[in-house]
């Protein structure tokens, strides 16, 4: 930039010098310029090719050197222009190039077209009748390119090229002026792609911006749904956290992939105003792009997992550990350890398609056929299913059931029954259930507390399948998971216990609970009512600790509750 700069400013300091040259009306030196001070004439004379026998010799002072009678044009003289192509210096001696003087002198009646061109003067005589001395590069011969030979296409003897390029080349010592001519191009060229660079850069997030916008619509429902939640006398995790200034920063905000808005996150909780938790993933990114809503409910209800802290690395332990809480089977009527999954590469409910549904049901299916062992069975579609067969695995607890309005409010039973489905072994001891709430739900279970071998099935069949079927983890949250309550570990190990005395003091019971990080159920699990004095007890950690420790709480709290029970 400097170097355009500084051309232009010796360009027009040139010209000046110039102009007051030839209103002087004195004639103009050759080697000045090589470029016509008018440019109107339509011929330009060419030099005489061979000087006459009767001329003087070169070293003697030429006649021509007198000056001419002086004409008045209204215009100085015409210059002799350069040659197109610039004449080859002869190899004998430099001055040789030089035209002969012609004796007549210009007539004066026409002083645009003189009879003979002037002859080149030195350049010492020229600068000495210079009234202001000019750059070195317009009165030397040699145009100062690298070890003095001539640059861009100047001839040898330093006549060639045009004022501006001697005048840049002579301030350019180190540089030849085709290199500074390169830089100053190169230079416009970046700025030139920068710019065009920009504008795609600001075409690209106008685009970005547009697939990325709320919804009306859904703008409207979430002001609605967020007026009507902060009304309410809800006991949610969602409205103590969801401030107005969470609200207004997380509104407008869609997850990269698959376009998650805030209302796929908190729907369920806006239309269920009893909801313990009332928030959804409805993808795996959602956890990032809503952190503001889902950190502090993740702290709160995992016992103080920090937005700061990191879950732990998988490890179930030592499976033989655990014995059996309920030897007698006085409390203890069933035993469960499940765990949670997502498949990798798929969103959660909200988001997926039916295509995506029976997609996914056919991967399952075909993993869990390869299983062996204990383990091996069977799976079946609940398309298809016969009512009878689908309500009869429901009262057994081994299949989940349509109509749980939390999760229809969260818009994950769309296109039911379609890709859903049941596995279980031939001895009903170990489950997966396919697309429910969760992609997989694989689920330990039996009669009676010996939590001992129901773990130790469980370790087994995750292992086997996750083999087979690569899993979503994160290496903050650890497994991800459609619910908060159930990432990290996933781990959820419980019992139906009947503790008929603790029963009558719920409170009791709950704060016994509360000091193992229990979470007590009706029966049926999550919002249903006790059946008969039965309770369905379990870990509520599931992040921040390992699976084993997990099920470790679980086991100390139900042993602690027995021993209560005994007592009262």
């Amino acid at each position: 930039m400097f170097a355009l700069w500084y051309l232009t400013f010796a360009v027009d300091e040139i010209r000046k010098r110039l102009a007051w040259l030839f209103s002087s009306n004195k004639p103009a030196a050759p080697a000045l310029d090589n470029k016509p001070a008018d440019p109107a004439p339509a011929k330009v004379p060419t030099p005489a090719p061979a000087p006459p026998k009767e001329s003087p010799p070169a070293k003697e002072p030429a006649p021509a050197a007198k000056p001419a009678p002086k004409p008045e044009p209204s215009k100085p003289a015409p210059v002799v222009a350069k040659p197109s192509s610039p004449p080859t210096p002869p190899k004998e001696e430099a001055p040789a190039p030089k035209p002969a003087p012609q004796p007549t002198p210009a007539p004066v009646v026409a002083p645009p077209k003189p009879a003979t061109p002037p002859k080149p003067a030195s350049p010492a005589k020229a600068t000495d009748k210079m009234p202001i001395p000019l750059p070195k590069s317009l009165t030397e011969a040699n145009t100062n390119g690298e070890n003095g030979a001539p640059t861009n296409g100047s001839a040898a003897n330093g006549s060639g090229g045009n004022v501006d390029e001697r005048l840049l080349a002579g301030h350019q010592p180190n540089k030849p002026l085709a290199q500074v001519k390169d830089a100053t191009q190169d230079f416009i060229k970046g700025e030139t792609n920068a710019f065009i660079q920009s504008i795609k850069e600001a075409q690209l997030l106008g685009e970005l911006k547009q697939d990325t916008m709320v919804d009306a619509a859904v703008l409207a429902k979430l002001e609605e749904g967020y007026a009507k939640l902060a009304a309410s006398d809800s006991k949610s995790l969602l409205k103590k956290y969801l401030t107005k200034e969470v609200f207004d920063n997380l509104k407008n905000k869609v997850t990269p992939t698959f376009k998650s808005t805030l209302l796929d996150v908190i729907q369920s909780g806006l239309e269920n105003h009893d909801s313990g938790v009332g928030i959804y993933a409805p993808d795996a990114e959602a956890y990032t792009v809503f952190a503001d809503l889902f950190d502090p409910i993740i702290e709160d209800y995992h016992g103080g997992f920090k937005k700061t802290d990191k879950h732990p690395a998988s490890n179930f332990g030592d499976v033989a550990t655990f014995g059996n809480v309920d030897p007698t089977n006085e409390y203890v009527i069933s035993t469960r350890v499940r765990c949670g999954r997502s498949m990798q590469g798929y969103p959660f409910n909200p988001c997926l398609t039916e295509a995506q549904y029976k997609e996914m049901e056919g991967k399952v299916s075909s993993t869990l056929s390869g299983l062996e062992g204990e383990l091996k069975g069977k799976f079946y579609p609940l398309t298809g299913m016969e009512k009878a067969v689908q309500q009869q695995l429901i009262d057994d607890h081994f299949l989940f059931k349509e109509g749980d309005r939390f999760l229809q409010t969260a818009n994950a039973c769309r296109y039911w029954p379609s890709g859903r489905g049941i596995y279980h072994n031939d001895a009903k001891t170990f489950l997966v259930w396919c697309n429910e709430e969760d992609h997989l739900r694989i689920i330990s279970m039996q009669q009676g507390g010996d939590l001992g071998q129901i773990y130790k099935r469980l370790v087994t069949a995750v292992n086997e399948i996750e083999k087979r079927v690569p899993f979503s983890h994160d290496d903050r949250l650890g497994f991800l998971t459609f619910c908060p309550t159930n990432l990290g570990t996933t781990i959820r190990a419980s019992v139906h216990i009947k503790v008929p005395k603790l029963a009558s003091n719920k409170a009791k019971l709950e704060e016994v609970a509360a000091k193992y990080n229990l979470q007590v159920r009706g029966t049926r699990g999550e919002h249903t009512e006790a059946e008969g004095g039965v309770y369905d007890i379990s870990n509520k950690r599931r992040m921040g600790l390992t699976e084993f420790d997990a099920v470790k709480e679980m086991y100390d709290g139900i042993t602690e509750l027995i021993k209560l029970e005994k007592s009262l």
